[in-house]
């Protein structure tokens, strides 16, 4: 039995039974059974369960555990224990350790404490992981496997000795030579040019942590390789043992690794850990919280579906989390298990695997609750979780179906990682990527990312209505082909400020502006300038409809014959200069606007284009709610969800079933507080 298989959605739970003495193993599987439960993920932290020492091997609590699995009917998906390496390899090989930018070793009692690129400890995975999969492979009751746990999760940076080495090979591998290297990196900039590759490190501890941005670009794509390179290793000994339909995926979504690449050379799909209160317990400590809240975990979901149409949720928040040393996260209020539950299907999640079973007693995340807690009685979620089981039950028709958008935002890693090096990047980037998810959210329009990979095709692009490319800093000659391709065949673009300025490397080009994106866009860009704290408001004029600008300004100029301005700056000293142009590039167009995206100037933009809230023909709905739709052999499946604790109405304009309840949809209906409805359009 896949968790994927298209055809219904299913339900797990995350469980340690090395947790728990064994006299609870069979009522808890019991348990999770009569509440819908079908499958379990298990033994991603307990390495020293099979080795607990160095080369003795006991497989003997696992296969107890597993007896009772297949002895109930409970599937598996089994976790290779890498995330946490046992006390004695640590303790006697302590090169496997990462390391602070100071050179400071990761000390034993946490997790992710390793890093990727020590030859021991990749030696110790594959050992480990072939000892895993060689054993259980073949046991009929696991489904899938889970490679480590949360890449790059913790820390996302790495400066071990071994990382350094690791840096020099990747460095030759990509430059060949030392002159070459010096040229892309700039070095003669602060004379800091290389002479011999063992002059090179990582990252290191320098005056103001300012280090050669070059430099760390490449150092993060470093990252991101060693990262997927350590997944394969694992994947490529699984699938020696595994039978056939046996899946293997990893879980997360964290910073400095390309998980599009890591998909397609070592995963079946991707799984995502999804904790929608985290936009409450982060307002603790923010000034400016947001409006969004748990709604924006939809963004996150969104992201993942750029990796896997189709994917599963290997963690489902389902109850208040934190750790004894940071996070504090409410309890889920009634409903709201629900909510998040079909917020994740509604974005093309067929798998639930809820974290976790029961409260941990000990450690660092005995805050982090699960669906029972410490003491095992029942409770007001797990309750929920029978109701939700029911609901799945009823909307299973959506398994398989993909998420419908018009509208999608382009995305890469190169721009992704620059915007972490370079504050200019990030101050329009952040505003916009906000921005544009925000208005699309509040306007009921759904959006994809769609990220610039090896396999992107211009066919991919040609679904959209209209793309998105808010800040396209770093460009090349392949992206500007692609994204005229798209134009010319009738394709709408948007580009914001500070766009085709950089090259791979990272360096600023010396071409008029926007650079390679000059043609495309019909634009020169003879001035720009960060808004001024005195300038006040910088207003835009867009035929009458006017909007605030958004930290930077490029002072634009039309170049072309079909290039027309079609927006001015309204106030400071360059007002009545050109804000947004509309470049006429064979059937379709290319805009370029001159500023970062302002929510208000991301719902112009959708308005104006004509893509705000497609399926306004088909429901109205108040802001709090949000809409997706998911399609499936033409049919179309309406996702509702309401993230206020108060009551709305809705107004269905067309036929459609209500599939909870079967019942008829037209009208004025009340979807509750923290209510779904998914509703088959007739």
């Amino acid at each position: 039995m896949s968790v994927l298989n298209g055809q219904r959605l299913v339900m797990g739970t995350c469980y340690y039974p090395e947790h728990w003495p064994e006299t609870l193993w069979k009522e808890d599987l019991q348990r999770m059974l009569d509440t819908g439960i079908e499958v379990i993920r298990i033994a991603e932290f307990a390495w020293s369960k099979v080795e607990p020492v160095e080369g003795t091997y006991t497989f003997d609590f696992f296969d107890r555990f597993l007896d009772l699995a297949e002895e109930v009917g409970m599937k598996v998906i089994f976790c290779t224990p890498t995330a946490t390496p046992p006390a004695w390899l640590t303790e006697k090989y302590p090169e496997v350790l990462n390391a602070d930018i100071k050179g400071n070793l990761f000390r034993h009692g946490m997790r992710r404490h390793y890093n990727y690129n020590s030859p021991i400890y990749r030696n110790f995975c594959a050992q480990i992981t072939e000892k895993f999969a060689a054993h259980y492979a073949g046991r009929k009751c696991i489904i899938g496997w889970q490679i480590d746990n949360e890449l790059n999760c913790e820390e996302d940076f790495f400066y071990s000795e071994s990382d350094t080495k690791a840096f020099r090979v990747f460095l030759e591998k990509k430059y060949v030579t030392l002159d070459r290297l010096n040229e892309a990196w700039g070095t003669v900039f602060w004379n800091q040019t290389y002479t011999d590759w063992e002059e090179i490190f990582v990252p290191r501890y320098t005056y103001r942590d300012s280090v050669n941005p070059h430099q760390v670009l490449d150092y993060i794509r470093l990252i991101s390789e060693s990262a997927r390179s350590f997944a394969k290793l694992q994947s490529d000994i699984i699938r020696i043992y595994t039978k056939p339909g046996d899946f293997i995926t990893t879980n997360g979504l964290f910073k400095h690794l390309d998980n599009h690449q890591m998909t397609r050379e070592s995963l079946d799909f991707y799984t995502y850990d999804s904790y929608p209160d985290f936009g409450y317990c982060l307002d603790m400590y923010e000034e400016n919280p947001s409006a969004l809240r748990d709604r924006k975990w939809s963004r996150n979901l969104s992201e993942v579906r750029a990796i896997s149409p189709v994917f599963g949720i290997m963690e489902q928040q389902s109850g208040a989390c934190g750790w004894n040393t940071r996070l504090e996260a409410p309890t889920p209020r009634p409903g709201q298990i629900t909510l998040w539950t079909i917020q994740s299907i509604a974005h093309g999640a067929d798998f639930i695997s809820y974290f976790r079973w029961r409260t941990c007693t000990m450690g660092t995340e005995m805050y982090w609750h699960g669906i029972l807690d410490y003491s095992g009685r029942e409770n007001r979620r797990i309750r929920e979780i029978k109701q939700i089981h029911k609901l799945m039950d009823a909307v299973s028709e959506v398994a398989g179906g993909i998420y419908e958008a018009q509208v999608g935002v382009l995305k890469d890693y190169d721009n992704i990682w620059d915007v972490e090096i370079d504050n200019w990047h990030q101050r329009v980037d952040s505003v916009s990527q906000n921005a544009l998810f925000s208005a699309a959210q509040k306007s009921h329009t759904p959006l994809d990312y769609v990220y610039f990979t090896d396999s992107l095709k211009g066919e991919d692009l040609k679904k959209y209505k209209v793309l998105f490319y808010p800040h396209a800093t770093i460009v090349n000659e392949e992206r500007v082909k692609l994204l005229s391709e798209y134009v010319k065949e009738g394709g709408i673009l948007v580009i914001g400020c500070r766009s085709g300025y950089k090259d791979m490397t990272g360096k600023c080009v010396m071409d008029r502006l926007p650079g390679l994106l000059a043609p495309l866009t019909g634009t020169d860009i003879p001035e720009y300038s960060l808004i001024s704290p005195d300038a006040g408001k910088v207003m835009v004029d867009w035929e009458g409809t006017l909007f605030e600008a958004s930290v930077f300004t490029d002072l634009l100029e039309p170049a072309g014959e079909d290039a027309q301005s079609k927006a001015v700056y309204a106030s400071d000293y360059y007002a009545g200069t050109c804000a947004l142009v509309c470049n006429s590039y064979g059937k379709g167009q290319a805009w370029y606007y001159g500023s970062a995206f302002s929510e208000e100037a991301a719902e112009v933009f959708l308005r104006k284009l004509g893509v705000a809230s497609p399926y306004k023909d088909l429901v109205e709905a108040p802001k709090e709610c949000e809409i997706a739709v998911r399609c499936k052999n033409g049919q179309k499946y309406l996702f509702l969800l309401n993230y206020s604790k108060e009551p709305v109405q809705v107004t269905f304009h067309r036929d459609g079933t209500d599939l909870y309840t079967g019942e008829k949809t037209v009208g004025s209906k009340k979807l509750d507080g923290y209510g779904t409805m998914v509703v088959k359009i007739s």
